[in-house]
């Protein structure tokens, strides 16, 4: 008996990619970011990482999330949030917050 294409497609799990933002309210800074995990890359900005920027900011607070299913697209969203026009639209997001 062959499987119905409904469990064969319902075996894969999907990974999606996700675009973040994390602001400093400490120092006032921001960091964007890009991560198929989510949760452990949250963990490791605030908890686990013993060097890199990042470390010198936390706490973090996660202001932004895009999730994206191209790993491509997702790259693309990050490099347009490092921009002048990015970064603005990231100010603006935490100022309404």
């Amino acid at each position: 008996m062959t499987p119905s294409p409904l469990y064969a497609i319902s075996r894969f799990r999907y990974m999606l990619f996700h675009v973040y933002v994390l602001h400093s309210t400490r120092l006032n800074k921001i960091y964007i970011g890009f991560t198929s995990d989510l949760k452990a890359r949250l963990k490791s900005h605030n908890e686990l990482a013993t060097k890199g920027w990042t470390i010198k900011f936390r706490p973090w607070m996660l202001v932004h999330c895009e999730s994206f299913a191209l790993k491509a697209d997702a790259l693309k969203r990050e490099r347009e949030l490092k921009t002048g026009k990015g970064r603005l639209f990231i100010r603006k997001e935490i100022l309404h917050q």
